[in-house]
């Protein structure tokens, strides 16, 4: 993905009287784009979800984009094409990095197929000094085929639905993820606290309050979230 040409002329960036860093302090933490990729039905909007609560209960103001919901409103004028995926993810980018800047974790769940789409999000977050964490929801095509909770790749190999991904469009897998997580082998909770871990290992948030990952309130119990089976299946 290119980046955008800019269509606007004689447009400046304008500077308010109140700073990034006087947001993150007001907030007490920084904000950040945890970038969660895979396959339709991989995990992605289940982990995602989790995590929120579990930051939430670490007192960490976070804030999901989802690939389905998204598309219901600031997206819904785009189609699954290439060109219109390419566009889905780079508006998604600026509005994550947006949400950085305010002093948000950005929780992004799409599906973003293209290496170089989500490559020039990540520079857009460098350009700006935000943090930008790539999370590889990781999980064999059998597998999520064999969860399908909306149907949607038994409709894909009916031939339905077009350009799906990974039935007749690709899914380029990230080479280097900050997170490689496979949901095939975890569960929710292992997943949650091997965010959480790296979050905190990396200066993104700092814990150690009573409601910390691996105490009874930090924890994010089986039940606060649907099984990987049931939760998912946007073709975003």
């Amino acid at each position: 993905m290119t980046a955008a040409r800019q269509k606007a002329t004689n447009v400046t960036w304008e500077e308010g009287l109140v700073s990034r860093r006087d947001r993150y302090q007001i907030l007490r933490q920084k904000g950040a784009t945890i970038w969660f990729t895979g396959l339709s039905g991989s995990g992605k909007s289940t982990i995602s979800a989790a995590l929120e609560r579990a930051l939430f209960k670490l007192g960490k103001l976070s804030y999901r984009l989802d690939g389905d919901n998204v598309r219901l409103g600031i997206n819904k004028n785009l189609g699954f094409s290439e060109a219109d995926r390419k566009e889905n993810i780079r508006r998604i980018g600026e509005v994550a990095k947006l949400f950085g800047d305010a002093g948000t974790i950005s929780l992004s769940s799409f599906i973003s197929p293209y290496a170089a789409d989500r490559d020039e999000v990540r520079r857009l977050h460098e350009a700006a000094d935000l943090r930008f964490v790539e999370v590889f929801v990781d999980c064999p095509l059998s597998e999520a085929e064999r969860r399908d909770p909306k149907g949607l790749y038994k409709r894909a190999r009916a031939g339905e639905i077009r350009n799906f991904t990974g039935i007749d469009d690709p899914y380029e897998e990230p080479v280097r993820p900050e997170i490689h997580l496979r949901t095939d082998r975890l569960t929710v909770e292992e997943e949650v606290s091997e965010i959480i871990d790296y979050l905190e290992r990396n200066g993104i948030i700092k814990t150690g309050s009573p409601d910390a990952p691996g105490s009874p309130a930090g924890r994010v119990k089986a039940t606060e979230v649907a099984a990987h089976s049931d939760a998912e299946g946007g073709t975003e």
